[in-house]
């Protein structure tokens, strides 16, 4: 396995322990099929969740404190949200070296339909590798960006349950949405 790093190697604020978010990391980089250095950056004085792909060449990753800690045991690492936001992130990296993907925007310049969409893609592949990732949360938040009717429905299972999408398929989808949000 390749180097992990994370920033702040002690943590202060939080009662994360560095070398459990790093073993954590390791085991899905390695099911995801990530072999390079990752660098993490946790804002640790940041109770809320965001999380974003800084470089995936190198791999670096940046986190708000609550996308690790568990909702139910406040400041303390909840290894379940760990796994899922690092697979999350690991699929676009995937996703971005992947030679016949595409060329999605940067994490910050995504739409929140795009965010959203990408999202229901890598999470389904993380449900298959066998973590546990709550569909219905997921699905509750993608009908919340991309409408609540049918279409926007069957657009997520089909996201949710593909492999082998390009970044075309996402922004198709996204469309698709679109116009049946419009049409309501």
């Amino acid at each position: 396995m390749a180097a992990v790093s994370i920033i702040p190697e002690k943590f202060t604020m939080v009662l994360f322990e560095s070398d459990r978010i790093k073993e954590l990391l390791s085991e899905v980089a390695a099911k995801v099929g990530i072999d390079k250095d990752i660098s993490v950056e946790v804002d640790e004085a940041s109770a809320l969740g965001r999380a974003r792909v800084r470089s995936a060449d190198p791999v670096e990753l940046w986190l708000q404190g609550g996308a690790l800690e568990d909702p139910k045991a406040p400041r303390h690492l909840s290894e379940r949200n760990a796994r899922e936001v690092f697979g999350r992130l690991l699929f676009r990296v995937k996703d971005r070296l992947g030679p016949d993907f595409g060329s999605p925007p940067d994490d910050d310049d995504l739409s929140l339909q795009q965010g959203t969409a990408w999202d229901a893609y890598c999470l389904g592949r993380l449900d298959r590798l066998g973590y546990e990732v709550s569909k219905s949360r997921r699905q509750y938040h993608f009908r919340n960006r991309h409408g609540f009717t049918d279409v926007g429905d069957a657009t997520f299972e089909r996201l949710w349950n593909a492999d082998g999408l390009k970044w075309s398929d996402i922004e198709a989808a996204c469309a698709e949405t679109e116009a049946a949000r419009a049409a309501v």
